[in-house]
């Protein structure tokens, strides 16, 4: 798991970093730059034409750093300031005077930068978490609108590292190179959009080292994971041992739902599932997925029998909201069991919230601001913050979906999902996590790990399905990919 930092902590290790150094910043202000001129030349080895645009603190500096080395390789290096000002931190304007003293130069914006082969922005950094003021505005749009690629030092400019969000004008990078650690804000929400190639260079400073002092906020989950929580089974297995899951949902018109739900479960690898639903969708199940054991459910009556034996119970997907789905939700939660909250059940939830303890929510965005009756903007603009107020209001685990996917629970360190893609954003998609973490949690695993590997699951299926395409990707279309990953291999 990578670990990943707020602002406030890279500036602390950074700080610390310094001190170890003998109090002398522009060490590790040296390192930066040579480590970006090191990604300039491996990605981009034929530029010969580099425009630096340098904002005024410590992250103009590493572009000073970077443009006396391209300097002195021989490249034709242009550094461009905002018209109103040039290096302010002491850093910087060592930077730039060993750039000047090698022979560099300085423009002004406005400048054309239609002659650059390579354009570096080194505007902002971690400093930024307000709309850029006119006059960089009009410099992070110029940057943005030129034909050249674009290599962002730490941040790209106009993107907040802490929250993921573009308080303003933010330019679109090829690639983003971090500095000693990673930034929460870069892999989740709107950011992702604009970072490009993430990369990570941690200039020699051991962060782990400072981690008593200098705790993450978050952490990193990619593919590497699934194998601690997916271990081969034992020769001797049963089926009772790999869970009991109950689909509850399915309203009328809305049988694919909790079909595609079921199927996940199965997939994932539950031992058995059962699915309740209206009458009218028994036969299209048992067609399509007769190892499902469909029951038509009309009342709580008959479904109280099922619910007795249940390991864990998905309800949600295709639920509705009226007086059928309304009784099913609620006999579910007075069941005790465990539970793997989506869709009409979220909303039901949100209009009578209350705590639920060992329960697993699947929000979208949408839902996620029904929950915490705030509106989407607002859950968007601090994914983070919303997952654990989330987490917290409902004492629950919480998967808040969407662009880089946060799972978060009182207790846990939340985890951001290094998977997943555009092609995603597709109707059932939700219905088939909904499933898969189900059938996990049915399989042993607590509430918090069950909802990081099945969304981790989940999203990974996606990237495999996604190989034929984005566009046009169908939830259905991850479900031979959901089987394949759930049996990781030793490398």
């Amino acid at each position: 798991m990578t670990a990943l930092y707020d602002s406030a902590a890279a500036r602390e290790l950074d700080r610390l970093a310094t001190a170890a150094l003998g109090d002398d910043g522009y060490v590790l202000m040296q390192r930066a730059g040579q480590a970006a001129w090191r990604v300039l030349l491996q990605r981009w080895p034929q530029a010969q034409r580099i425009a630096v645009a340098c904002g005024s603190g410590n992250n103009g500096g590493d572009g000073y750093v970077l443009a006396r080395l391209a300097l002195q390789s021989g490249r034709r290096v242009r550094v461009l300031h905002p018209a109103d000002g040039g290096p302010r931190t002491p850093l910087a304007q060592r930077a730039c005077t060993d750039y000047l003293a090698a022979g560099g130069h300085v423009d002004l914006f406005p400048a054309p930068l239609d002659d650059a082969d390579v354009l570096v922005d080194a505007l902002f950094g971690i400093g930024l978490q307000q709309a850029p003021r006119d006059d960089m505005a009009a410099l992070v749009e110029a940057l943005d609108a030129a034909a050249a690629p674009v290599f962002a030092l730490d941040v790209p400019s106009g993107v907040d590292a802490d929250h993921g969000s573009l308080p303003g004008a933010a330019l679109r990078a090829d690639c983003t190179l971090q500095f000693i650690v990673a930034h929460a804000g870069l892999y989740t929400g709107a950011a992702l959009d604009r970072t490009g190639e993430l990369l990570l260079d941690r200039l020699d400073v051991d962060a782990g080292s400072y981690a008593d002092a200098v705790p993450p906020v978050a952490g990193l989950l990619d593919a590497s994971a699934l194998r601690g929580w997916l271990p081969p089974r034992r020769r001797d297995t049963h089926k009772g041992e790999s869970g009991r899951v109950l689909c509850v949902g399915g309203d009328h018109g809305s049988g694919g739902a909790i079909l595609l739900c079921a199927e996940a479960a199965l997939r994932a690898g539950a031992g058995l599932v059962a699915v309740a639903t209206r009458a009218e969708h028994v036969p299209a199940v048992l067609a399509r997925r007769p190892e499902a054991m469909v029951r038509a459910v009309e009342g709580t009556g008959e479904f109280a029998p099922m619910l007795d034996a249940a390991g864990v119970v998905a309800c949600g997907p295709g639920l509705g909201q009226d007086e059928w789905g309304a009784a099913l939700f609620q006999r579910a939660l007075d069941s005790g069991k465990p539970l793997v909250l989506d869709a009409d059940a979220l909303n039901l939830l949100a209009a009578a919230p209350r705590s639920l303890a060992d329960a697993i929510l699947t929000p979208h965005p949408g839902e996620a601001a029904r929950l915490l009756g705030t509106d989407t903007a607002g859950v968007q603009c601090d994914r983070l913050a919303a997952a654990a107020a989330l987490a917290e209001r409902y004492a629950s685990t919480v998967v808040l979906k969407g662009a880089g996917t946060i799972v978060a629970a009182p207790g846990h360190l939340p985890r951001v999902l290094d998977a997943g893609n555009p092609g995603m954003a597709v109707g059932g998609m939700g219905d088939l996590l909904t499933g898969t973490i189900a059938a996990l949690r049915a399989q042993g695993l607590p509430a918090f790990d069950a909802a990081c590997a099945g969304a981790l699951l989940h999203s990974l299926a996606g990237d495999a399905a996604a190989g034929e395409g984005q566009r046009g990707l169908l939830p259905s279309d991850l479900l031979p990919h959901l089987r394949w990953l759930a049996n990781p291999q030793d490398p």
